[in-house]
């Protein structure tokens, strides 16, 4: 039996979803006999140009992880859509943006004030930035352009599935190969995986929660037993999908949300904000008000993590970055 084409690829994102493909192991003698790799950039010294020669359609698969935030990741998603039979957004941030996405509360500008000029490591007394294009004696070198707004991979090119996670569980990685290697895929579009929450998974002690003060992580050490949303840490489990197997609140930790939002739910943060204001123990708006302030003193990062550029929200407002300027 001829082998299948896989394509690894990555965009905007740390690399942790590179890493976690060698999480499956021995399995990966499986992927072996089923494919060759054809682009690997993390592993293998594949070339664009040859991947460019292939006909449409002829790699079996794709795994893209990371968002869209430059020109070349644009060009790359295009270029494997076009490729590919099946792309699968895999990770968090080619599925919602994930943390990458949170440079959408700024422009590009502001960016690249603080990466060149602002930071306190910084040594650039001639205030050097990057630039699309540059000439030198030899001729104008060119850099990707980096975009305003990070965009993730559905909102860039047509998704067949998502794969989330930050980065993805080995088991769920193998599921979704196994699945695709025996043809029992779920309708396109779809999220693999479970259509649960972390909290139905998830196997601490839950009553009727009611929270007068949300607490950070370094206020409180929190008995091993009882749920931490009941305790006052910001858990996200009552809005994120399962699939991980709950590992954070395993070790004493709250859910920070890495595996999205559960199967019908349109905005991450939304469904998120909703959960936490059932559990605050006050009808006073001026207390809820002080509440919600003191103990989520950064409510974007808290609630759109990972979430912001697949949001409803998906940026800054242009209109109050104008007025700032």
């Amino acid at each position: 039996m001829s082998k299948g084409k896989l394509a690894i690829y990555w965009a905007a994102s740390c690399g942790g979803c590179e890493i976690s493909i060698l999480g499956i192991q021995e399995k990966i003698l499986e992927v072996d006999k089923a494919f060759d790799i054809v682009l690997f950039p993390c592993g293998a010294d594949g070339k664009v140009r040859e991947v460019e020669k292939l006909p449409d359609k002829s790699i079996d698969l794709c795994l893209f992880n990371g968002g869209i935030r430059t020109s070349e990741q644009e060009y790359m998603a295009r270029l494997l859509r076009a490729k590919s039979r099946v792309l699968v957004a895999f990770g968090s941030c080619a599925h919602e943006g994930c943390v990458p996405g949170l440079g959408n509360l700024h422009t590009r500008k502001e960016i690249f004030e603080t990466n060149y000029h602002d930071s306190p490591s910084l040594d650039n007394p001639g205030g050097t930035e990057p630039h699309h294009e540059s000439s030198v004696p030899e001729g104008t070198l060119h850099l990707p352009e980096f975009y305003d707004t990070l965009k993730t991979l559905g909102q860039t090119v047509p998704v067949d599935y998502y794969l989330p996670g930050c980065p993805p569980e080995s088991e769920r990685i193998w599921e979704a190969l196994e699945a695709i290697l025996t043809g029992q895929l779920p309708p396109p579009g779809s999220v693999i995986g479970v259509n649960t929450t972390v909290c139905d998974v998830c196997k601490r002690k839950r009553t009727e929660k009611k929270i007068k003060a949300f607490k950070r992580t370094w206020e409180v050490v929190p008995d091993e037993e009882t749920c931490l949303l009941e305790q006052g840490l910001v858990c996200c489990g009552p809005a994120t999908r399962a699939g991980c197997g709950a590992l954070c609140p395993q070790v004493n930790s709250p859910c920070i949300g890495c595996y999205g939002p559960n199967g019908g739910v349109e905005d991450y943060g939304a469904r998120l904000m909703s959960a936490l204001a059932s559990v605050i123990d006050s009808n006073d708006p001026e207390e809820v008000e002080r509440i919600v302030r003191e103990g989520l003193p950064d409510p974007v990062g808290t609630l759109y993590r990972f979430s912001l550029a697949s949001s409803l929200l998906r940026r800054s407002s242009r209109q109050a970055e104008a007025a700032k300027a």
